[in-house]
C-alpha cells in the first residue's frame, strides 16, 4: 500500500514540477498578438472558406497584418468587410470587386443520357463510373448537387437536373468549384450579363447529338457583337466581360437560343438571376 501511495505522491510531484514549468515558460516565451489581427477577423465575414487564399479568416487577418497581404481578398465579407479593414490598417484597400460562382452548363435534362445510373448520387462518383457519368455530354453538370452541399451560402439548387447559382445570394467563396469533378463552375463578375452557360468544346454536330441546348460554334454570336466581346475558342462561344455593352444582341441571334441577359428564361428554365 505504501509503495502505492509513493509512486502517486512523485507522480503527483512530477506533475506540479512540470506544471510550474510550463507556466514559467509561457511567461517567458509569450509573444504580444497586434489587437489589430482580432479586430481584422472580426471584420471578414468568418465563413473560413479559403477564398482569399489562406486557411481561414484568422490566418488572413495575421497575414494583413503581418505580410501585408491585400485587403480586398475576401469575397463573402464584399465591399462592407473591405471598408473596416481599411480603416483598421489606416490605408486605402484598393476596389472591390464582387465576383460570383457561375455554371457553364444549361443541359441537365435536356442532355442525353448514354446509359441508366443507379449508383450512388454524388457527382464525383458518377463522374467516375463508365464513359465518365451517365450523360452523352462529357462536359455537362450530372445534377447530383455536390457543388449544393459545399455551398454554406444557400447560393445553389439543382433546377430540371443542371445546377443553378443564386447571384443574389452567392457570396463568391467558390467552394463551389472545387466540388465540381466537370469542372464547370467559374468565377465572374456579378454585373456581367450575356452568360453562356455551357462548357461543350465539341464540334457542332457532335454536340446536336448530345445536347438540345448546347453551344454548337456557329460563330453567329461572334459575327453579329457589335463591341467584339464575343468570340468562338475551340467550337465554344466565350465572351469578355469587360467588353460587353450588354446590348442583347448575342442573345437574339444565337439560333440555340442559349445565351441570356437577366429578367429572361435561361435554357434551364428557370429566370437568371444576376446583378
Amino acid at each position: 500500500m505504501s509503495n502505492v501511495i509513493f509512486a502517486l505522491c512523485v507522480l503527483g510531484g512530477l506533475g506540479l514540477v512540470f506544471g510550474l514549468l510550463l507556466a514559467v515558460a509561457s511567461k517567458v516565451f509569450h509573444v504580444d498578438e497586434d489587437p489589430r489581427i482580432g479586430e481584422i477577423a472580426s471584420c471578414l465575414n468568418g465563413a473560413n472558406c479559403g477564398a482569399c487564399g489562406y486557411a481561414g479568416c484568422n490566418a488572413y487577418a495575421e497575414a494583413i497584418v503581418k505580410d501585408d497581404a491585400p485587403l480586398n481578398l475576401c469575397a463573402p465579407g464584399g465591399a462592407e468587410a473591405l471598408s473596416k479593414v481599411s480603416a483598421i490598417m489606416g490605408e486605402d484597400g484598393g476596389e472591390f470587386v464582387r465576383m460570383v460562382a457561375y455554371v457553364r452548363c444549361s443541359g441537365g435534362d435536356k442532355a442525353h443520357n448514354k446509359y441508366q445510373y443507379d449508383g450512388v448520387k454524388d457527382c464525383a462518383l458518377a463522374s467516375a463510373a463508365i464513359g465518365g457519368g451517365p450523360r452523352s455530354c462529357a462536359y455537362g453538370c450530372l445534377g447530383y448537387g455536390n457543388c449544393v452541399s459545399a455551398c454554406k451560402f444557400g447560393a445553389l439548387e439543382i433546377v430540371d437536373g443542371v445546377a443553378k447559382v443564386d447571384h443574389e445570394k452567392c457570396r463568391g467563396c467558390l467552394a463551389c468549384v472545387s466540388a465540381c469533378p466537370k469542372k464547370l463552375i467559374v468565377a465572374v463578375p456579378y454585373t456581367a450579363a450575356g452568360l453562356i452557360p455551357c462548357n461543350n468544346t465539341d464540334k457542332g454536330g457532335i454536340t446536336r447529338k448530345v445536347c438540345e441546348s448546347g453551344c454548337i460554334g456557329c460563330r453567329i454570336c461572334e459575327k453579329n457583337c457589335p463591341h467584339n466581346a464575343v468570340h468562338i475558342v475551340d467550337n465554344l462561344s466565350v465572351k469578355d466581360y469587360s467588353k460587353c455593352q450588354n446590348c442583347g444582341i448575342c442573345a437574339e441571334k444565337c439560333p440555340r437560343k442559349l445565351i441570356f441577359f437577366p429578367g429572361s428564361v435561361s435554357p434551364a428554365g428557370s429566370e437568371e438571376k444576376i446583378g
